[in-house]
């Protein structure tokens, strides 16, 4: 047997007065979301605007003369490299020559200091830990300074948090929007990892 409320709630909405007012509901309810949700990007825009216009971006990355000569009991390195790691003096090493410090054992004859093997003169390489270490030699610090010098306010976010030369070759390498074309597709599927001042050129189709 059919409960009461279930017989009342079908009869109420077999008439189209209530259909009607369900209706109107949901379409009031869909115009005040768009509206604010149009609210939020239009201000969003403006602070974008006035950040760009009125206040530069602070970048705080310090960077250091020759990271070789820095004398530490412990590294940071680029961690999630299977094969290969790159420390923040600018060794690439394999993985099972790192030390339980997090430097590169310097002592093994395949570690190399600021290797670029794999990098393309645009400063584009097909390796991440060959970009990071690349792009940890001293002489890529103008290079680096002037991206950041003209960098959109759309890096803001990613750039705000280094602070030093290691942290901005590690999110500078990384694959980003620069990277690719039509947020799907590689613009260079070989060489995607660039610390250089310009996305990877578009090969041809």
């Amino acid at each position: 047997m059919v409960p009461c409320g279930a017989m009342l709630w079908r009869r109420l909405l077999r008439k189209r007065w209530v259909l009607g007012v369900v209706f109107g509901l949901s379409l009031v309810y869909f115009i005040t979301s768009t509206f604010k949700q149009e609210e939020r990007m239009v201000r969003d825009r403006n602070l974008l605007q006035v950040q760009e216009h009125e206040q530069p971006i602070m970048w705080k990355v310090k960077f250091s003369s020759g990271n070789s000569s820095q004398l530490s009991n412990q590294c940071r390195n680029s961690v999630q490299g299977k094969l290969l790691i790159t420390d923040e003096l600018g060794y690439i090493c394999e993985r099972k020559d790192l030390l339980v410090n997090g430097c590169c054992n310097v002592n093994v004859p395949s570690t190399k200091l600021y290797s670029c093997d794999s990098c393309l003169p645009n400063g584009c390489c097909s390796v991440y830990e060959y970009c990071v270490s690349c792009c940890l030699q001293p002489s890529k610090q103008h290079l680096l300074e002037r991206f950041l010098n003209r960098a959109a306010i759309a890096f803001q976010n990613l750039f705000m948090a280094v602070e030093d030369h290691f942290e901005l070759c590690l999110a500078k390498c990384r694959t980003s929007s620069q990277s690719v074309q039509h947020e799907n597709t590689y613009r260079d599927p070989i060489a995607k990892y660039c610390y250089g001042e310009y996305p990877p050129e578009l090969l041809p189709v």
